[in-house]
């Protein structure tokens, strides 16, 4: 193993330790070792971590932009590296962090596609009305009612256990991204959809997951896209809805019907407010849509 694949080795390991989320190690494991490949020509040692310059490194963009790469993806891709010599400054192997001598590329900025009220809820009283006649329905509502509702990652659902649940006070505790834990609260309809799943899931002593799959183990957050896709696609022909959709839309309505966007972003739990501000700009394009269809002098 080459000096470089055994530093990011143990920078993956870092970033584990230090408490990034299974998805983020993944992702950087891949670019890392894109990256690696992209140094290894065949039969050839990639170079040392202090040998590769800005040269070397903007040869290797130029072959990201060449395989016709979102920007998004390129700036992933370039945030890996980044961490990478971020970790190999720290631990004394290089001088400087390279990958802040180069420019991010710029991402175009795009808007969440969002439901409408109507839209959601045409969509949860399908699977309310147990149409399709599934196997588990009450636990299918609770998952969506939860989605929309609280507002959670599909990654925070998944994550959820049966003592993260306050039924009396109606609050749910989750595990965001990296890890860090904040109380959302549990609407009415949530709640209800809850305590009827709840009341037969089935007893397992050893698992303390809220949502189980056929199994009766976790249900994970894969599964979980796949039942919603599902729903989306039988009762109202959408198979793009995913359960990231209910998030932008938890978000998007509360914020058309005048919650704080401070408010918004301690219940999303987004570290910063400019994450949060995309909401305020859905909002601004739905109003110029309604004004446009509307005003007589649009």
């Amino acid at each position: 193993m080459s000096e470089l694949a055994r530093w990011i080795e143990r920078y993956l390991e870092e970033l584990a330790r230090g408490g990034a989320s299974p998805n983020t190690v993944a992702a950087y494991a891949s670019d890392l070792h894109q990256f690696l490949e992209f140094l290894s020509p065949p039969e050839t040692e990639p170079p040392e971590p202090s040998a590769i310059d800005l040269l070397i490194l903007r040869e290797w963009l130029a072959a990201l932009y060449r395989m016709k790469l979102a920007a998004v993806t390129i700036r992933r891709k370039l945030a890996a590296v980044r961490g990478l010599y971020r970790f190999l400054l720290r631990e004394g192997v290089v001088r400087v962090n390279i990958g802040r001598l180069v420019r991010t590329p710029k991402a175009p900025q795009k808007l969440p596609e969002v439901m409408t009220p109507d839209q959601v809820n045409t969509l949860i009283d399908g699977v309310a009305a147990d149409q399709l006649e599934r196997p588990f329905p009450a636990r299918d509502r609770a998952l969506f009612e939860l989605l929309y509702g609280c507002g959670i990652r599909v990654s925070e659902l998944a994550g959820l256990n049966l003592e993260d649940v306050d039924r009396a006070e109606r609050w749910l505790r989750v595990r965001g991204k990296g890890r860090k834990e904040r109380q959302v609260p549990l609407p009415g309809k949530a709640a209800g959809a809850l305590e009827r799943y709840l009341a037969e899931r089935p007893v397992v002593r050893e698992e303390r997951a809220v949502f189980l799959n056929h199994r009766s183990q976790r249900l994970t957050a894969r599964g979980i896209r796949g039942i919603v896709k599902f729903y989306a696609t039988f009762l109202i022909g959408d198979p793009s809805i995913h359960p990231h959709s209910f998030r932008h839309a938890y978000a998007t309505h509360l914020l058309a019907d005048g919650a704080d966007l401070r408010a918004i972003q301690e219940l999303l739990g987004h570290a910063r407010l400019s994450t949060t501000q995309k909401y305020t700009q859905v909002s601004l394009t739905d109003l110029m849509a309604v004004y446009d269809k509307a005003h007589p002098k649009a």
